[in-house]
């Protein structure tokens, strides 16, 4: 049987393309629509970040805007990390 979804549960998805300012928020919700973004991005093997704190950040952009200025330096350290890994580079 399956757990009932968590009303707390928040998500955020961030797309970026070659030209954007920033990366926008192309995906975000609470309870079910949070678990469904999860679960999509786990079932495609993008990255999945838990972060409460940055999440609650993201949530207060607007749908299809890009993430704010002051948000650049936590993104791009996430970006970052998450290329060393990729890229087979074990001192991380």
């Amino acid at each position: 049987m399956s757990k009932p979804p968590n009303p707390r549960q928040q998500a955020i998805a961030l797309a970026y393309e070659t030209g954007d300012l920033a990366p926008r928020v192309v995906a975000k919700g609470r309870g079910v629509i949070a678990e469904q973004i999860i679960a999509r991005a786990r079932e495609n093997q993008v990255f999945v970040h838990e972060s409460k704190e940055l999440v609650a950040l993201l949530m207060q952009v607007d749908l299809d805007g890009h993430i704010p200025p002051t948000l650049y330096l936590a993104i791009a350290e996430i970006l970052a990390w998450l290329y060393r890994l990729e890229s087979g580079e074990t001192q991380i």
